[in-house]
């Protein structure tokens, strides 16, 4: 793939291809620019997560970007420096506001090589096809890339996003990643799980709305020390999560019968962390994947105030993150 470098004035303008592949040693990716998604990433040809159909819808979310807010947004509604804004509910059987606006854009093509594809995206503002109920310039850019020659320790799929308030008064603004990771060919329940995490945040089981922080202690969702996820059902967010020397913590999935297993890696951009084991009523595929999303706040975070970003005009942020695969 040739590399192509445009002008910020040409990115707006850019016809992006559907999708791109991206190859380094062992590791191979495609992003689509429908959600700027990941689409597919394998390790020597296995799947690390859950990929989706070229062309089609995307199931679940999967692989997406959650931007301007990750996770639920209750009503639709929040109120920003004294002003009340009401989205589109994308959950109505919920009530909710699901995963921002991100994922329902093309996005457009800043630059590519075989490694890795940045991608572009106008949020809000006069120039936008126009985001309800947020009323903010963000322009995000996406950047993945590869790097199958390093280790696991510093290899793999880097995810990248960067906000930058164009606009002329502060943004409210929150990040995640959506994947479905995948530790090999045995069932979900076989696999082993790790997630440094010592709160996790209760909610209603109808609506799935913030209740309070409980401690894991004594709770099926301790994985402090790694054990099988057995028959677990997770939909929750985490936090409290005990980052190492370096400033990172990691979530390390294994599935012990393959002697597979995948990681995901990120820094205190991202302080929570919600986890999901993908549960489905039959027919619907169940427990495919378990779904990692370190997150800049916590659901509902527009409606709390809680870990919401404060964009001011001119200001950026940026949070990473690393999918890698191991030898369980």
């Amino acid at each position: 793939m040739e590399s192509e470098q445009l002008a910020p004035e040409q990115v707006e303008r850019s016809a992006a291809p559907r999708e791109f592949e991206l190859r380094s040693g062992d590791y191979a990716a495609v992003v689509t620019a429908h959600a700027a998604a990941l689409r597919k990433l394998t390790f020597q040809g296995r799947d690390l997560v859950v990929p989706f159909a070229e062309g089609g819808p995307i199931p679940d979310y999967r692989g997406i970007i959650a931007a301007p807010w990750p996770n639920r947004l209750a009503d639709g509604r929040y109120t920003y420096d004294r002003a009340t804004h009401l989205v589109p509910l994308s959950e109505p059987e919920r009530g909710c506001a699901l995963h921002g606006f991100a994922f329902t854009r093309e996005w457009s093509l800043v630059r590519a090589d075989e490694r890795s594809v940045t991608l572009a995206l106008e949020l809000g503002g006069p120039d936008s096809d126009g985001e309800p109920g947020y009323p903010f310039a963000v322009r995000l850019e996406a950047r993945y890339a590869l790097d199958g020659e390093a280790s696991p320790e510093a290899g793999g799929l880097t995810w990248e996003v960067r906000a930058v308030n164009a606009g002329s008064e502060a943004a409210p603004y929150g990040v995640c990643p959506h994947p479905y990771l995948v530790a090999g060919e045995s069932p979900l329940d076989e696999w082993v799980f790790e997630l440094p995490a010592d709160t996790y945040l209760e909610v209603t089981p109808d609506r799935l709305l913030p209740v309070g922080e409980r401690p894991v202690a004594g709770h099926a969702f301790d994985f402090r020390a790694p054990r099988p996820l057995g028959a677990t059902q997770i939909d929750h967010a985490f936090t409290g999560i005990a980052f190492e020397d370096d400033g990172t913590a990691r979530v390390l999935l294994r599935d012990p019968a393959r002697g597979t297993g995948v990681g995901m890696a990120w820094d205190r951009e991202c302080p929570w962390i919600q986890v999901h084991t993908a549960d489905k009523l039959p027919p619907a595929p169940n427990r495919l994947g378990l779904a990692v999303e370190p997150m800049t706040c916590p659901p509902d975070a527009f409606t709390s105030g809680t870990d919401v970003i404060r964009l001011e005009p001119g200001a950026e942020h940026t949070a990473s993150w690393r999918l890698f695969a191991f030898d369980s």
